[in-house]
């Protein structure tokens, strides 16, 4: 099956060498990410294709496995493909690189994040103010009415402070 071990020689005695190799669902359940992500940063060029057996199926090694863990890592903090590609190139270059672009590249994250926290923030007090609209106690719903009406507003081309702000 594609999700089994391979047994190769000394995988059983050394787990963590470069030499063992797992199928796709092995990798995927070490690694932590999905076997269809795996797919899916191959093809972003975040991870080499695995080698593969003589019946096709892909094998990973620890250092695969590594490079997803860090891959998963940085996308839990929200950083997108081009900034995890960024610091993997970083990671593996052999020329010498200006050593700030790391932190250069953490700088530009912060930043989205700020202004992602910021927009969250708005977004809270939009549907506060969206949430007051209603108390329960008349029969027609004030809250539906406002979500018509902000929605009505996006197409009349009214003042964009009254339509509402992205979803993050």
């Amino acid at each position: 099956l594609e999700g089994q071990a391979m047994s190769l020689p000394n995988t059983a005695e050394s787990p963590r060498s470069d030499n063992a190799r797992w199928r796709i669902g092995e990798a995927a359940r070490r690694s932590g990410v999905s076997s269809a992500n795996m797919r899916y940063y191959e093809k972003e060029g975040l991870l080499s294709p695995g080698a593969r057996e003589d019946n096709s199926y892909r094998l990973y090694s620890e250092a695969d496995v590594h490079r997803l863990r860090f891959i998963r890592l940085c996308r839990a903090m929200d950083m997108s493909l081009d900034e995890v590609r960024t610091l993997l190139a970083l990671d593996t270059a052999e020329a010498p690189l200006d050593v700030h672009t790391a932190c250069h590249t953490l700088d530009g994250h912060l930043a989205h994040v700020r202004t992602r926290r910021l927009e969250l923030q708005a977004l809270e007090q939009d549907l506060r103010a969206l949430r007051g609209r209603c108390d329960g106690t008349d029969v027609h719903c004030h809250t539906l009415d406002a979500l018509h009406a902000q929605a009505d507003a996006q197409v009349e081309g009214l003042p964009a402070s009254a339509v509402p702000k992205r979803h993050v």
